[in-house]
């Protein structure tokens, strides 16, 4: 069966651009609408084989002998997709970093796919490469203040940023490099340590979940007694419990020791764009590079990652060559060379979405949003304070809440979160402190309603109750 050369979406120079977009955006919507309505909840209910099953059932056959055509093939994945999806918008899913994306977000992220630069040559994303220019220098600036030339480069997340911030810090003093961290520290700082080939990092003790500086002071004093160059590893906002780590005073002990700085800001870093909060992050500019992640508190589709550095020439060591893409002589006539703005080659211009939103909400937009996810965590707080059945673990210092029933053990913990999942109930995480399991709600909705988390609660409540574990 020939290929229907009149359907304009499978025609070469068809492919893409607005007039064989338009057609097709109908159908994507009313798909989306109609997979959440068959859906009803933050969660797919039945676990993973119901959901796999339902998608089967669904979508027929992954590569059919004929194809069914653009819109049948859109219209039943999409539905299905969005039928078996986690929603993050909704207010009762909140186990994860895992935010909504504004939809001004989503829609210029179209807009990426539909042109689909390619951000390795200038010749391939002209005005891509001016905008991303333009952006991460403005972002750059948002971290590093005081600095004259500072700069980013976009990352898929945080853990791509990490391992770049390992990645520069090896470049400058070599193999030898001793990584410092707390035991709240990201994984991906371990595991970047691994793909770069250094040494395991020295892992130190986090009292309340934060870095001990008197702990920092003494592993630096025996890496300088060993002749070791070091990076000490902070956190503005670990994924457990949010915790932002003494930044001044980790500041100046790295300094005192002459160790590298580098700071994983992933979630905590958006404070910057609120006045209110942002004094939260207080030597963060002291920082040899940092780590942002906007599609957290920054309501990207994912990915949105950042590395900052103060000065553009500390990214210097991931210069690179290939003549069919950045040749001398067309760099030095003026070309725009890209391959040191990554370590991929071909990267999607995820910069039209982070620019539009800048520009849509201004500073100040993006930092009320922020303060209201705060502020929605510190009513989930009080809620659990005043609940009689309910346990907090401590006050949130940015927008994630550890809870747990008084009378569950913590197997009874996590067969209380598995159950709200298997409904499609609710999606709450989990995390271990202090000893013990608790449940964690990392709220990324600035529009969650204190009725949305008092049903959240009582979802909890009703779970363990039903599972005969309060008196």
């Amino acid at each position: 069966m020939p290929v229907p050369t009149d359907d304009a979406t499978l025609l070469a120079g068809g492919t893409s651009g607005p007039r064989a977009l338009r057609p097709l955006l109908d159908t994507v919507l009313t798909a989306l609408a109609e997979g959440a309505a068959d859906r009803d909840g933050p969660l797919p209910p039945g676990g993973p084989e119901a959901t796999a099953a339902r998608l089967r059932a669904a979508c027929g056959p992954v590569l059919p002998e004929h194809g069914t055509g653009a819109h049948a093939a859109l219209s039943s994945l999409v539905r299905a997709l969005a039928e078996g999806a986690a929603d993050p918008a909704d207010p009762h899913c909140a186990a994860h970093l895992h935010c909504p994306p504004l939809a001004v977000a989503a829609a210029a992220d179209l807009a990426a796919s539909a042109l689909n630069p390619s951000m390795d040559s200038w010749d391939q994303a002209p005005a891509a490469t001016a905008l991303e220019e333009r952006t991460t220098r403005a972002l750059a600036a948002l971290v590093h203040p005081r600095e004259h030339d500072p700069d980013a480069l976009l990352t898929t997340g945080g853990t791509e940023s990490n391992q770049l911030g390992l990645l520069l810090a090896r470049e400058r003093t070599g193999p030898r490099l001793r990584v410092l961290c707390a035991a709240s520290a990201h994984h991906s700082v371990g595991r970047s340590a691994w793909v770069l080939g250094l040494d395991r990092p020295v892992v130190l003790p986090a009292p309340r979940g934060l870095l001990d500086p008197a702990a920092l002071d003494a592993a630096l004093a025996e890496a300088t007694a060993a002749g070791l160059p070091a990076l000490v590893v902070a956190t503005a906002g670990t994924t457990d419990t949010g915790a932002i780590d003494p930044l001044p005073a980790v500041a100046d002990t790295a300094a005192r020791h002459r160790a590298a700085l580098h700071v994983d800001a992933a979630y905590g870093g958006p404070l910057l764009f609120s006045d209110r909060l942002r004094h939260r992050l207080d030597g963060l500019e002291r920082a040899d590079s940092v780590t942002l992640d906007l599609h957290k508190l920054g309501w990207q589709p994912v990915a949105a990652g950042l590395l900052t550095v103060p000065r553009a020439e500390l990214l210097a060591p991931l210069g690179h060559q290939a003549d069919y893409l950045n040749a001398d002589d067309d760099t030095r006539a003026g070309l725009p060379d890209l391959l040191g703005r990554s370590l991929r080659t071909t990267r999607r211009p995820d910069v039209l979405k982070i620019a539009v939103t800048l520009q849509a909400l201004g500073r100040s937009g993006l930092g009320l949003l922020v303060e209201r996810t705060c502020a929605a965590a510190r009513h989930l707080a009080d809620l659990v304070e005043e609940h009689p059945r309910l346990e907090l673990h401590a006050r949130p210092c940015l927008s994630t809440v550890l809870f747990r029933p008084t009378s569950a053990d913590d197997e009874q913990v996590a067969a209380i979160r598995r159950h709200l999942l298997g409904t499609g109930r609710a999606v709450l995480g989990r995390a271990e402190q202090d000893g013990r399991r608790w449940l964690k709600a990392t709220l990324l909705n600035p529009h969650a309603r204190s009725a949305d988390l008092t049903a959240l609660l009582t979802l909890v409540d009703d779970s363990a109750r039903e599972k005969d574990l309060q008196p």
